[in-house]
């Protein structure tokens, strides 16, 4: 039996996954759009009112998540948006729901990620924020006044579907935090203010008063956001393929000598990252796949700020992988820009110790794809960050599914 893929096998997994989530998402976001939108609006309301986005999970797949959209509202990535406050609620101080208990406010908007299966607590923090009078989002049927459920049984699906959801939430809520006029409870006079992010938003006009009207041009850019990274996925998986499958032999080679996946990115990347390493370890449950050796770079806070301190951010990750790495071992980092210098770093770091570099980057793939710095580089081609990270998380779960694929020869 063959231990690589054979790229016609590849290329019919892939045509089946690229299928299978163009018939989702448009299941998903067809119907939404218009819930989506009104809850754009309810949101910036709350925002506007000094409420804050508390993200809620258990699963380690559901905490990457927490991650991911905490870090998208408190640090934005397009130039000109204003930094929305957002926590992290993963039970780390206390039992995720004593500590939503001790942090949550009436204003306070609640997002549950994961499902019924994580357990108990999981439905009993929406149903305590929804006593305290937040708003409460979820991506399943947990009770929350808002439920955005992705029509798929598929783990990776699903997780994909809700990556593309949140993430369109924060790209339009500041449509209406932005057009003030249309907020409940504001005293300000209306001021529009899209600016620097006003190619987010192709449909607007100035209509401070209109809410019908904005709602309307929020719906069809959920639709257009949602068609774009169906687009950017096909981009990415078939001018990747050969990297992707090559990256997924690494792996399984890796995996079947003792090596070991390390995985990291900064921001965004950080939490996908985080969600590398859980597909690995504890793979989804229906999947009935082993767990494997993954060891995520971005988890010890207490090493990243005392590199970060003490010698510098680019050596966050290299000194890591000084510390961990081995010959055999995989590395898997995810950059935006292909150009993050601790990125760069550890990527330098892990060719000297032998070990195999695997790159999934965005844009042009900046320096690493420029002068070849990773051993299998994979490139959505994008200037665009959320769908960057989309595509990325499809490609990493396609490597993850390969990974197991059983010899086709």
């Amino acid at each position: 039996m063959s231990a690589v893929r054979p790229a016609d096998a590849v290329d019919q997994l892939l045509d089946r996954w690229l299928e299978e989530r163009r018939r989702a998402s448009t299941r998903f976001f067809t119907p939404q759009a218009e819930t989506i939108a009104r809850c754009c609006h309810r949101m910036a309301e709350r925002f506007a009112r000094g409420g804050r986005l508390l993200a809620v999970g258990l699963s380690p797949a559901a905490r990457s998540d927490v991650r991911h959209v905490t870090v998208e509202f408190v640090h934005p990535v397009i130039v000109g948006k204003r930094a929305l406050p957002a926590l992290g609620i993963v039970g780390e101080s206390a039992p995720v729901a004593l500590e939503l208990e001790l942090i949550a406010e009436p204003d306070d908007i609640v997002i549950a990620f994961g499902d019924a299966d994580d357990g108990p607590d999981l439905a009993a923090c929406v149903a305590a924020a929804r006593a305290r009078g937040c708003l409460t989002i979820a991506f399943s049927a947990l009770g929350a006044e808002w439920e955005l459920e992705p029509p798929s049984d598929d783990a990776f699906v699903r997780q994909e579907l809700v990556e593309t959801a949140y993430h369109v939430l924060w790209e339009l809520v500041h449509v209406f935090f932005e057009h003030r006029g249309l907020l409940e409870g504001r005293t300000e006079q209306p001021v529009h203010d899209v600016g620097a992010a006003s190619f987010l938003y192709p449909f607007l006009a100035e209509r401070e008063h209109d809410l019908d009207g904005v709602l309307a041009d929020v719906r069809r850019s959920a639709v257009m956001k949602a068609e774009e990274v169906q687009e950017l996925r096909a981009r990415t998986l078939y001018g990747s393929a050969e990297p992707i499958r090559r990256a997924a032999d690494a792996l399984r080679k890796a995996f079947a000598t003792g090596g070991r996946l390390l995985a990291l990115g900064n921001g965004g990347s950080a939490t996908d990252a985080i969600d590398v390493v859980a597909d690995f370890s504890s793979a989804p449950r229906a999947r009935g796949w082993p767990a494997r050796r993954a060891l995520d770079l971005t988890a010890d806070t207490a090493i990243i700020t005392a590199l970060a301190n003490d010698i510098g951010t680019d050596a966050i990750f290299s000194r890591q992988v000084i510390a961990y790495g081995r010959p055999g071992d995989v590395l898997l980092s995810l950059s935006t820009s292909g150009n993050s210098p601790s990125v760069l770093a550890a990527l330098s770091e892990a060719r000297r110790r032998q070990l195999v570099t695997v790159a999934l980057v965005g844009y042009d793939g900046g320096r690493v794809a420029a002068e070849r710095l990773a051993d299998q580089i994979i490139v959505s081609p994008s200037q665009h960050i959320p769908r960057i990270q989309e595509a990325h998380a499809t490609a990493y779960h396609l490597i993850r599914e390969l990974v197991e694929m059983e010899d086709a020869t």
